[in-house]
């Protein structure tokens, strides 16, 4: 059975001896390659750069300044913590329902 754990990197967790032999023992291991895991070419690892670089241009975000009801900006609050991540996904879905736009034009 897999445990998971999360772990705050401001207070990360004290390691026992046991788990710090383990971690200097996989420093030492080499990568096994196989069928299902072969190693990739230079050219095939390019093609990984690129489309990170696509997918971080498309996820860059920018500033704007919007002005919102005391309403609205308390129910965005209400969210909690990344509340503005909530509203630029809410307002993403919205910008693609055409007949919404209508309805508020």
């Amino acid at each position: 059975m897999a445990v998971k754990k999360k772990i705050d990197p401001k207070n990360p967790p004290t390691l026992t001896e046991e788990q710090l032999k383990l971690l200097k023992e996989l420093e030492r291991t080499s990568i096994v390659f196989d069928e299902d895991n072969p190693p990739l070419s230079d050219e095939q690892l390019s093609k990984f750069k690129k489309v990170s670089e696509i997918n971080r241009a498309k996820r860059n975000k920018q500033t704007v300044t919007l002005r919102l009801s005391p309403r609205a900006l308390n129910k965005a609050k209400a969210l909690g913590k990344g509340y503005t991540s909530v509203l630029s996904r809410i307002l993403e879905e919205a910008l693609e329902d055409n007949e919404l736009i209508e309805k508020y034009l």
